[in-house]
């Protein structure tokens, strides 16, 4: 199937709703036969979405700059774990391995790494889907403020409608299968 791209938080403090979320999310992955793609950390909800990918049948891949790598968080249990020499050439290798993205809840991390993809998006330097997965109103505050951007013309509808939006996993990774069959 497709390889599927999931930014996600990598806290070791978060509360346990949002690993359990990850878990499932990687699982789901594995029962619908996609790859999940990852920042290749072990800990917080980026460890707990490759185990339940991992423990579903599906395959991993890690990519992870050195330097997490000297901190001892690189998920080597992955099945291929890619290493690169900066942040950005991870994401950029994210991009380039990924046929489809899908945002979890996550931090300043998760949201470099969705307007990443998503302003590459706008500049149509890729066409690939991206969801972000609207959990119990998690990214409700940021949405209302996407939507005062275009309502100012900062941001044109178009763009805004590249990022499809779900409230929930099963439905995220309906709509991704949707586009990419």
């Amino acid at each position: 199937m497709a390889a599927i791209c999931v930014f996600c938080a990598s806290s070791r403090t978060l509360d346990a709703r949002w690993l359990e979320l990850a878990t499932e999310t990687g699982a789901e992955l594995a029962r619908r036969g996609h790859t999940l793609v990852s920042g290749g950390g072990c800990v917080g909800m980026m460890g707990a979405l490759a185990d339940g990918a991992r423990a579903g049948g599906g395959r991993t891949l890690g990519v992870i700059p050195q330097s997490l790598v000297d901190l001892e968080v690189a998920d080597l249990a992955a099945d291929e774990l890619l290493v690169t020499d900066t942040m950005a050439s991870r994401k950029t290798l994210m991009i380039d391995k990924s046929d489809a993205f899908l945002t979890l809840p996550g931090g300043l991390g998760t949201l470099d790494e969705l307007f990443e993809v998503w302003t590459t998006a706008t500049l149509a330097l890729h066409d690939k889907p991206m969801v972000l997965v609207d959990a119990d109103g998690f990214y409700r505050p940021l949405l209302d403020w996407l939507h005062t951007l275009a309502d100012q013309h900062f941001l044109k509808p178009a763009g805004r409608d590249l990022l499809m939006v779900a409230p929930t996993v099963g439905e995220a990774l309906d709509l991704l299968d949707t586009r990419l069959t």
